[in-house]
């Protein structure tokens, strides 16, 4: 089956709805005050079927009070459908209707001059003409243009042939790979059946016990059961009006302007980068920062926007602009949109969402973005990731941006990695694939080689640095977590060297001069001479008349060298003594004993008892259990 949608535009009373009804024989005023005014107030909806061609119709309201209600059901439309009363010809929401189906990226559309059995020939001739020189400027020139009547029926016939046609050739794509993306336009609660809400599927498809996400403010939803124009379906598909029973939500929670999309597929923002057309019409050029309301599919936004030329846009011309949301709103790359001045009301202009998720630049990286923003996919791609910095990117976090299932965008991102444009970080440990812009692994390597000079260099005696201090000094924020993936390509690259716990610079050695070799001597056996009980650094550094900070990587340099061993609780002794330590433990008849009994053999206060215990447990000279220890003997016996 194939389907489409079609959008009545049009001034006031021109017989939009009245088309409708003649083309479908369903009325598109639903409400009391449409029929007691002969307006149309909000949107109305009909539909019919020819062959495997399923056409819906969407009848947007003509007065210019509710253009806004218009604007919510344009989404996702593709004829447009513009009538105009041969008698009354081209008025101003005739030309701002025509203006936003163009700026809104509608495939195609027709002419339809109604009333035109209350106009004699030659005048309705002169509405023809006058229709084909306004459409000369837009996409839709040289569009059909059809004199029908409603009353009569005169033309209705030759309209519709043309409508089928039109619609048959610009049915909405198969789209059933994508997410599924609902822009609600009505929300309401029917007796008997609960929560409703309406709208034309953007994408995907949709089935009953579904679960969809609400968009922008979150939460999630069961779609309980589906209707597409009025008739039950086990599936709804993109570019059908559908209807959606649901649960787990209530009416309070909903509303137009929202959206029901697969959960994790979309995200929410209220920072967009846009292709933007400032209608031919506008007042003066736009430069700087103007109130603006955003309209995108059912959604309207206040907000800010400006143009990114240094000299702004003048009317008529098309540009790069930012726009900045005073609340969110769920969009993709590629979303058609509207914007309209708040006070006094009036079109701008519209365009194309380039980037749902942009974040301000300046220079370089601004003239960088714009370009590859400006550009296809593939320049798309390799500046969100740069983006992104040295955490790089899931497939998963790109595809929402363009409303795409990450398999999708996984394989591009495949091809820019085998291109050397992107460098892919191996699946492991239950991490989904990411990549990361060689520009990003080259910053992490520049600043790996800057952080280890300035390491040694404040410390000259050292002959490692702990890896977790590189690790936070060298990969800011989440980029941490791929701290094992970065120190593999450094060590790669002779930039470091993992040793366990620690990082050393290839071919280092630390070198003492004879001052301080002398030092380490004196230092070595005076904590070799005080046993378990070893002085404390001031104490040692009283003594010895040494300098503090020399003493400190004195210190460090034996400890390194494993002939002192720093405990965890920062209490410092000689290696020698240790190994005293476990041989006299051994050399006992004890298969268990407790604190006290430790203390006494070897004559230790438990500042020093508490951690030597949790040193011996640490390197398996013992074993805990409860409050006493176990002695743990060669080959395994305790």
């Amino acid at each position: 089956m194939r389907r489409a949608i079609v959008g009545t535009a049009g001034h006031i009373d021109h017989g939009k709805t009245s088309l409708v009804l003649a083309l479908t024989g369903i009325d598109c005023d639903r409400w009391a005050e449409e029929k007691a005014r002969g307006i149309t107030i909000d949107l109305g909806f009909a539909h019919r079927t020819a062959g495997d061609l399923q056409i819906g119709f969407i009848d947007v309201p003509g007065h210019e009070r509710f253009l806004h209600n218009a604007l919510a059901g344009l989404g996702g439309v593709r004829v447009m459908l513009l009538v105009v009363a041969a008698d009354e010809g081209v008025k101003p929401q005739t030309r701002e209707h025509l203006a936003v189906c163009s700026l809104l990226g509608i495939p195609a559309g027709l002419v339809a001059l109604t009333k035109s059995d209350l106009v004699a020939a030659d005048l309705l001739e002169l509405a023809q003409l006058e229709m084909e020189e306004l459409l000369a400027g837009t996409p839709f020139a040289g569009a059909a243009i059809l004199p029908v009547s409603s009353v009569t029926g005169a033309g209705v016939p030759e309209l519709e042939r043309a409508l089928l046609d039109l619609a048959a050739r610009h049915a909405a794509p198969p789209d059933a790979d994508r997410p599924a993306r609902l822009p609600i336009d009505r929300a309401f609660h029917l007796k008997g059946l609960g929560v409703v809400v309406t709208g034309t599927l953007a994408s995907g498809a949709v089935h009953p016990g579904d679960t969809l996400e609400l968009l922008p403010r979150g939460g999630r939803a069961r779609v309980r059961s589906i209707q597409v124009h009025g008739q039950p379906r086990e599936a709804a598909d993109a570019g059908e009006r559908t209807s959606l029973q649901l649960t787990g939500v209530t009416l309070e929670e909903l509303g137009r302007g929202m959206q029901l999309g697969a959960p994790e597929a979309f995200a929410a923002t209220t920072s967009l980068l846009a292709r933007f057309t400032l209608l031919p019409d506008a007042p003066a050029p736009v430069r700087g920062f103007v109130p603006v309301r955003l309209h995108l599919y059912a959604s309207e936004v206040i907000g800010r926007m400006r143009p990114l030329a240094v000299a702004g846009l003048a009317p008529g011309e098309t540009g790069p602009v930012e726009i900045r949301l005073q609340g969110p709103v769920s969009a993709v790359r590629g979303d058609r949109y509207i914007l309209r001045r708040p006070s006094p009301a009036a079109t701008l202009g519209g365009g194309e969402i380039l980037d749902p998720r942009w974040r301000r630049h300046r220079g370089t990286i601004l003239a960088q973005g714009l370009t590859a923003l400006q550009g296809d996919l593939r320049s798309a791609l390799p500046f969100w990731v740069q983006e992104a910095g040295e955490r790089g990117v899931e497939a998963a976090e790109v595809a929402r941006r363009l409303g795409l299932p990450p398999a999708a965008v996984a394989g591009p991102l495949a091809e820019l990695a085998k291109g050397q444009r992107l460098i892919a970080v191996p699946e492991e440990h239950g991490r989904a694939r990411r990549w990361i812009a060689p520009s990003a692994v080259q910053r992490v390597t520049e600043r790996a080689r800057r952080v280890l000079k300035e390491y040694f260099q404040k410390d000259r005696l050292a002959e490692s640095m702990p890896k977790a201090e590189a690790v936070r000094r060298i990969l800011r924020g989440r980029a941490a977590e791929l701290a094992d993936v970065y120190l593999g390509w450094l060590e790669a690259q002779k930039v470091l060297t993992v040793q366990g716990d620690r990082v050393v610079l290839p071919g280092r050695s630390a070198q003492l001069t004879g001052e301080e070799s002398k030092l380490s001597a004196a230092v070595l056996e005076r904590f070799e001479r005080a046993g378990l009980a070893p002085p404390s650094p001031g104490e040692v550094a009283q003594e010895l008349q040494a300098k503090p900070q020399i003493l400190e990587g004195v210190i460090r340099h034996l400890v390194t060298r494993g002939q002192l061993v720093k405990l965890p609780s920062g209490l410092i002794l000689a290696a020698a003594a240790l190994t005293g330590l476990r041989r006299d433990l051994l050399a006992t008849s004890w298969d268990r004993f407790s604190v006290a009994d430790f203390k006494d053999r070897f004559g230790l206060t438990r500042k020093w008892a508490i951690p030597l215990l949790e040193h011996l447990d640490s390197t398996g000279a013992t074993r805990r259990l409860g409050d006493e220890r176990m002695v743990v003997r060669p080959g395994g016996s305790a």
